[in-house]
């Protein structure tokens, strides 16, 4: 293949494919060049003067490196891989960084390795990063564990590219010997450890980052973002459903630090994926918010491909991994063809490949475990008329606590006429029967109930509403269709759900009938009453994330991230 490649690029015999009259981004001097683009196999023989079996002619158009997207839980599309491909790789996505921490926290290693063949399926490179916190604290009640051992048996299997984000940060400042193990398991492979280290600072992030760890995602100010930089973090800029401070975290990208900064997206659903979509809509917003678009498409590609090992990638270079996305230009990132491995996959936004048949293995599905729930498991007694109410934080993932008076009646409490709604997490593994309960303000839901089995990280039952009957209902309801996505109309008695039968987490449909069914299910909850700061469903599933600050819940109780124990609800 290597005198194929050197004949074509001196011009000695064609090229495969040729792309006439590029206009290109060249990441590694920062500036757009001209020329022809020359693939050869599924690589990059050279830019210049070429000629091709088969040519595309590019003019007016700009030519960039396939985006990678640097941390993603596909899991969170709610989508098979190969439908979740369908998606972003029209957009021009053609690498991500995996983390199947939500599945495997269900399925254990079964998970991960469903994702790993399922993705084999489809022109998309997906590097699967080893789940490192499964659970995600030991606070809680998930599918599976992975201890330290469990790391070192299989951090060296062949599907798995590195350590995923080390969310227990408390677990490595005070050097934990099981995430000791886990860290120097990773190491022992040479293989990059991703992070998760949301306001840590100072001698605690040097504790942090002692673990040699080597990326963040979660920070929330310019301020943290300049820390962690200065302190060698690859720093990610998030666009997920939920999260959507992309924009304010761009401001702090200068010159100085432009190569210390990734992309991704983490968690984004399906209709979010398919509306709006992938890396593409990051970069737009980006771009529009005022960051130089050469230094966004390099964020999107040769960083990412630097900071991961994914060696000929990232880049518009002689071989160079032919990965490439044409677009209208550096302002809308609209895709008109998208090539992999040297190959045309998509055209227009639309692909080219089938994804019908996809990877289904048992034992990922049938995952939800619970005995029938009924209405009067979800009375919450107070012993005074003050409670700890969680609250949300809209285009975010932190929650804060107010200490509000709460009245009560026949022994449970009585919500009715104020904003706030209860919320519990049902065990739904291994049937041992807990309901972690509580209160949160502000979310508007009102009229019934509303659940989902997506509920980060150990992915138990979280509900919300304001009748114990309709919370009842709503978690037989997840139970009876393998999980999904729920909603319970007080008033008509009426029931309105979603299958997400692959770990009640993902769907084995199309991404197009999926979609549509998630937009309407969206759409009512919207109608009675969620406040359109939030994502209907997605933000609800991350009320029980236990490392995001300050206040979770979890279905052995309420949970104070800042002291990492448990509060009590009585204020």
């Amino acid at each position: 293949m290597l005198k194929e490649l050197i004949d074509a690029a001196i011009c000695r015999t064609e090229c495969d494919i040729v792309l006439k009259n590029a206009e290109y981004v060249d990441v590694f001097c920062g500036t757009l060049k001209k020329g022809d683009i020359g693939i050869v196999g599924d690589k990059i023989v050279g830019v210049g003067s070429y000629s091709g079996k088969e040519e595309i002619d590019v003019s007016g158009l700009k030519v960039l490196p396939g985006y990678i997207d640097a941390h993603v839980h596909i899991e969170s599309s709610q989508l098979s891989p190969e439908e979740f491909a369908s998606l972003i790789v029209p957009r021009g996505t053609t690498t991500i960084i995996a983390d199947p921490h939500e599945i495997t926290n269900v399925c254990g290693m079964a998970g991960a390795e469903y994702i790993a063949k399922a993705s084999k399926n489809v022109p998309l490179d997906v590097k699967v990063q080893l789940p490192s916190c499964v659970p995600a604290t030991p606070f809680e009640t998930s599918g599976a564990t992975l201890a330290g051992k469990d790391i070192r048996e299989h951090i060296s299997d062949e599907f798995i590219y590195g350590l995923g984000e080390f969310m227990n940060f408390p677990g490595v400042i005070y050097a934990d010997p099981d995430v000791l193990e886990k860290l120097q398991s990773a190491h022992d492979c040479g293989k990059v450890i991703d992070g998760h280290a949301p306001s840590v600072s100072g001698h605690a992030l040097n504790a942090y980052l002692c673990g040699g760890i080597s990326t963040d995602h979660e920070c929330v100010s310019v301020e943290e973002i300049e820390e962690k930089i200065s302190k060698g973090v690859y720093v990610h800029l998030r666009h997920g459903s939920s999260t959507r401070n992309i924009v304010s975290n761009s401001k702090a990208v200068t010159a100085g630090n432009m190569r210390r900064f990734l992309m991704c997206t983490d968690d984004r659903h399906a209709a979010d994926l398919k509306e709006k979509g992938h890396i593409d809509d990051a970069l737009r917003k980006v771009v529009a918010g005022g960051l130089d678009p050469v230094w966004a498409v390099t964020i999107a590609t040769l960083n990412a491909a630097e900071c991961y090992g994914l060696k000929f990638k990232g880049a518009i270079a002689p071989y160079y991994f032919a990965d490439l996305v044409v677009v209208d230009g550096l302002e809308n990132f609209n895709a008109k063809y998208v090539i992999k491995d040297g190959k045309l996959v998509a055209k227009d936004g639309k692909a080219l490949f089938d994804t019908s048949k996809r990877y289904l293995p048992k034992d990922v599905l049938n995952t939800v475990h619970v005995n029938k729930l009924k209405a009067d498991d979800f009375i919450l007694t107070l012993k005074g008329e003050k409670a700890n109410v969680m609250t949300i934080l809209p285009g975010n993932v932190v929650t804060g606590c107010e200490v509000l008076e709460i009245k009560s009646k026949d022994g449970d409490v009585d919500i009715e006429g104020t904003d706030v709604l209860k919320m519990a997490v049902v065990e739904r593994h291994k049937y041992t029967g807990n309901i972690g309960k509580g209160l949160l303000k502000g979310y508007g839901f009102k009229g019934g109930a509303m659940g989902i089995t997506i509920a980060h990280d150990s992915h138990n039952i979280i509900l919300l509403g304001d009748d114990n009957e309709s919370m009842a209902k709503a978690a037989n309801e997840l139970a009876r269709i393998g999980g999904g996505m729920v909603i319970v109309d007080k008033k008509s008695g009426e029931i309105y759900s979603l299958s997400l039968d692959i770990g009640g987490l993902m769907s084995s449909r199309d991404a197009e009938s999926l979609q549509s069914d998630s937009k309407a299910l969206i759409e009512r909850a919207y109608a009675m009453g969620v406040d359109r700061e939030q994502e209907a469903f997605m933000s609800l599933a991350f009320l029980s994330l236990a490392v995001i600050p300050h206040v979770k819940l979890l279905d052995t109780g309420l949970f104070d991230v800042d002291k990492f124990s448990f509060m009590d609800i009585n204020a």
